[in-house]
């Protein structure tokens, strides 16, 4: 894609927004202040029509395409100024300003073009921004639906090595078609507190599917699977679109993907110019003549051409691997997020106005997000995790095995399995703590019954194989249980381990739940107590990830796993 050409006109939409210190609210403005005076405060007359009267401050915008602010704010008629309500005096107007600001500070998850798109008056800078975006059909390899607040939402996120675009020209492989250079499959958590961001290497060799693209006539051709090839050639070899990565990305992990969002190299040099610099930190002087970085010691602030650079660099840190290159990569992305969700940023109108326009016009995303509404709604989602709560991994790998030179890598199954358990399964990698506990919470306090006294019976609803044996067997000799039982396979599976108890077993349920960290979510109570010997049922779902392993808390990763969370500044080595 050519980001750079599908800017409209030779203004800049950050300088078109002004505070009007009546209402508080930032409106768009049409005309050029310097040419024209300030309106009236109060009183006046009416400005007419005319084309080079000055926009009111508050009201419609002049101009056919603008509608008007919404309204409740006691405006004067078309053309006129604002009027205030009666009793409102600059005391009131000061702090309903303050009110304003306070809000506009603490809407942390509104990415820039969010909040105008959303303010009053902004439908032409909303069409303005819905024609910057590029989208791609993917068919069925994407979610056209919603976002459903109790489903996990997963977004393929790649950057292209695609040299179109001003200024991408002096890269290198000028005729490139776009391949999946960078990509990060972010998961977002269905409770919404907390994601992971896996990174997955361009040069693992891999198995690319078959897959559906939409031909410029509306035809679905279907593109034959590529074995044993690089990741990277999923999208933009043989005309595969991001669909074609999207559908390679499940077949690695087992995860659906929603949606996808790509950006070529402006989106790194125009996002980082737009927030004013992204703080970063190296812990040895840069000088790398092939991607031009050169950086003393220490902490910088870097944006466009720099910043660029800085992520593109492959010699400068680390083993100078791509891999390596891809822990820069994530920390740059958590500094760059940090810095989007700073007070200085979301306090700035002419700091979100670039973003808007920055974000809007270096994406290409897939159609059921092709609107500014739906990355509204996509924001609206995301903004709900604290940036604390999100890690940045790689996806574990080796060399491969089969080249003398190592150029190209392989799945580490062993060390992946549970990253990929922990994605399907919407397992969170970092500590997670409650806001508030829920009501149910109250079923785990109380007293606990004696391990002695505890009757289960133990099925195994989807766990790995032998789950059931091998839980039985902790329960009797680690946690001194004898009344416990296997009782083979459950008639259907499950995605979450349950225990089913009666009224007067709560005693034992609270024991079991604390033996195996089950949250209160787990715990069944029936209706009726339990008569004689009855036991309880624990059935182990496709959650569980082994005896005396807790269901509750972060994901344990290897040692061996990278690692980086969101929230804390890590210097390049």
């Amino acid at each position: 894609m050519d980001a750079h050409d599908r800017g409209q006109g030779e203004i800049d939409p950050a300088d078109q927004w002004v505070l009007n210190p009546e209402t508080g609210d930032y409106e768009l403005r049409l005309d050029n202040p310097a040419a024209q005076p300030p309106p009236p405060r109060s009183g006046g007359t009416s400005g007419g029509s005319r084309a080079d009267a000055p926009a009111p401050r508050s009201g419609a915008p002049s101009g056919p395409d603008v509608p008007g602010q919404r309204g409740g704010r006691g405006a004067a008629g078309p053309g006129g100024p604002p009027s205030r309500r009666k009793g409102k005096g600059p005391k009131k107007l000061a702090k309903k300003r303050s009110g304003k600001k306070k809000a506009l500070l603490w809407t942390s998850g509104v990415v820039g073009f969010l909040v105008l798109a959303t303010s009053g008056g902004a439908y032409a800078y909303y069409q303005h921004l819905n024609g910057n975006l590029s989208t791609v059909d993917v068919g069925g390899a994407g979610s056209q639906s919603g976002f459903d607040p109790g489903k996990p939402i997963n977004i393929l996120l790649m950057g292209t090595d695609k040299r179109t675009g001003k200024g991408n020209e002096g890269y290198g492989d000028a005729g490139s078609v776009g391949h999946a250079d960078t990509n990060i499959l972010l998961h977002v958590s269905a409770d919404r507190t907390n994601a992971t961001a896996l990174s997955i290497p361009r040069d693992l060799i891999t198995d690319i599917p078959d897959c559906e693209t939409k031909e410029p006539n509306g035809q679905t051709k279907v593109i034959p699977g590529t074995p044993h090839v690089r990741f990277n050639v999923s999208l933009g070899q043989d005309g595969r679109d991001p669909g074609c990565a999207m559908r390679t990305v499940e077949e690695i992990t087992g995860v659906k993907v929603d949606h996808f969002m790509m950006a070529d190299f402006n989106a790194v040099k125009t996002l980082s110019t737009a927030v004013g610099g992204v703080p970063i930190c190296v812990d040895h002087a840069v000088d790398d003549p092939k991607s031009h970085l050169k950086l003393s010691k220490g902490e910088h602030t870097i944006e466009g051409e720099q910043a660029l650079a800085f992520v593109r660099t492959r010699h400068s840190f680390g083993t100078g691997s791509d891999l390596s290159r891809i822990q820069v990569q994530q920390q740059f992305l958590s500094a760059l997020l940090r810095k989007l969700k700073s007070k200085d940023t979301l306090s700035s109108p002419t700091k979100l106005a670039s973003l808007a326009e920055a974000a809007t016009k270096a994406l290409t995303v897939d159609t059921g997000i092709g609107s500014i509404k739906k990355l509204t709604s996509l924001a609206g989602e995301l903004s709900k995790v604290n940036p604390k709560n999100i890690t940045f991994t790689t996806l574990p790998v080796v060399d491969n095995p089969d080249e003398v030179v190592h150029a190209t890598v392989v799945l580490n199954e062993a060390q992946a399995q549970p990253i990929f358990d922990d994605l399907q399964n919407d397992t969170s990698l970092t500590e997670v703590k409650k806001k508030t506990k829920s009501k149910d919470d109250s079923v785990l306090k109380g007293p606990k019954a004696a391990a002695n006294d505890v009757r289960v019976d133990v099925y195994n609803g989807g766990a790995p194989a032998g789950s059931a044996q091998a839980t039985l067997a902790w329960l009797q000799n680690t946690k001194q249980a004898p009344k416990t039982t296997n009782k083979g396979d459950a008639t259907t599976e499950v995605a979450k381990t349950t225990l089913e108890y009666a009224p007067n077993q709560a005693d034992q349920a609270r024991t079991v739940a604390a033996w195996m960290g089950l949250p209160a979510s787990a715990l069944k109570k029936g209706t009726k107590d339990a008569v004689g010997l009855q036991a309880m049922t624990l059935t182990l779902g496709k959650d569980f990830k082994g005896a005396g392993t807790p269901l509750t808390g972060p994901a344990k990763l290897p040692d061996t796993v990278q690692k980086v969370e969101a929230d804390k500044q890590i210097c390049a080595r």
